[in-house]
């Protein structure tokens, strides 16, 4: 229990470091209802949702996964040290679900570093829907202008091999996809 309140302290306050070894099995073991796994052709990235800082983005997500949402859904904008981002089943960039857009969730508890997962979004603060962008490296200039809703806690790795788009706008031609993003609990061992 101790284990579990010293890292949502860390995950609410923005200093968990990204890229760390925490195991597949210590991150789900931590909290397995607020732990996602996506898998991709290059292995399983452990995801940390952080509740504290998105309520509404997490619920949103963990319902998205068990509906199965994002399952084959492309990686469509890869910008080589930037981001990845994913969760338009047209791979469009204009894509979502058919659930209603999601208020902003902004904070300045924690920061765009290397692993983060955010929401993404239009020009409107309140457009966030399904997509979702993981940051290559640290953004500061996202810092309060995106919803925080996750952290990469295992497997950044392969998010490094996600292919990359061409162009500033980072368009992927047969782009990477999400083979299952599932929530831990719902995961049989």
């Amino acid at each position: 229990m101790h284990r579990r309140r010293l890292l949502a302290a860390l995950a609410a306050l923005g200093t968990a470091t990204i890229g760390t070894t925490m195991s597949e099995n210590a991150a789900a073991q931590a909290d397995p209802e607020n732990t996602v796994y996506m898998d991709i052709k290059y292995g399983r990235v452990v995801i940390q949702l952080l509740p504290d800082l998105a309520p509404k983005h997490v619920e949103r997500v963990k319902l998205l996964c068990r509906r199965g949402f994002y399952d084959n859904t492309p990686f469509h904008r890869v910008i080589e040290g930037f981001m990845a981002q994913g969760g338009d089943p047209t791979g469009t960039g204009t894509g979502g679900s058919d659930l209603p857009d999601l208020p902003a969730e902004f904070t300045t508890k924690a920061h765009f570093l290397r692993g983060t997962v955010g929401a993404a979004r239009t020009s409107n603060p309140n457009s966030a829907n399904s997509q979702f962008f993981i940051m290559f490296a640290p953004a500061p200039n996202l810092d309060g202008q995106y919803t925080i809703w996750g952290r990469v806690t295992s497997g950044m790795e392969y998010v490094d091999q996600i292919k990359r788009g061409s162009g500033s706008g980072g368009t992927v031609q047969n782009p990477d996809r999400i083979i299952h993003m599932r929530v831990a609990a719902d995961v049989k061992s």
